[in-house]
């Protein structure tokens, strides 16, 4: 009896040994091709923008970056005679990024990817002296105001 008919004989196919080992490659298989990438698509207007995500430099708009989880995170954007943004986004998470549903998610043969955009309207820097003195008084006499009430 040849090797090939051994290995194909009912009696020996499902034996304990060859069903750990099958379950074994299907398991392999699953997690090495199941893939989720998660980027945020950051732009401005107008573009070339300095952007740092939590401190960290990520380049200039329009760019993307990855990201592994659903939070928030800190956004600086400075661009060359725009005033600068400071704020905090959080990415949407998408269903299939749930608690739970993600470990499906993750294990799945498929590819799934999250990519939210964020976008930010730049505004031409003021450096009127005037202004920036209008705006200081009136900043003082409203904590002031605030202080006594």
């Amino acid at each position: 009896m040849s090797l090939i008919n051994k290995i194909l004989k009912p009696s020996t196919l499902y034996t304990p040994h060859n069903m750990r080992f099958g379950f074994f490659i299907v398991a392999i298989w699953v997690t090495l091709f199941g893939c989720v990438k998660r980027t945020v698509t950051i732009t401005s207007q107008p573009q070339g923008a300095l952007v740092w995500v939590n401190e960290r430099e990520v380049g200039r708009t329009p760019l993307d970056f990855e990201f592994l989880y659903y939070g928030e995170y800190d956004v600086r954007i400075e661009g060359d005679g725009q005033e600068p943004i400071m704020t905090s986004r959080w990415p949407d998470r998408p269903i299939w990024d749930a608690p739970v549903v993600d470990l499906v998610a993750e294990m799945s043969p498929f590819r799934f990817e999250s990519n939210p955009v964020w976008h930010f309207e730049l505004e031409e820097r003021n450096d009127d002296q005037e202004s920036l003195v209008q705006r200081a008084k009136f900043l003082s006499t409203s904590i002031v105001r605030d202080d006594v009430e």
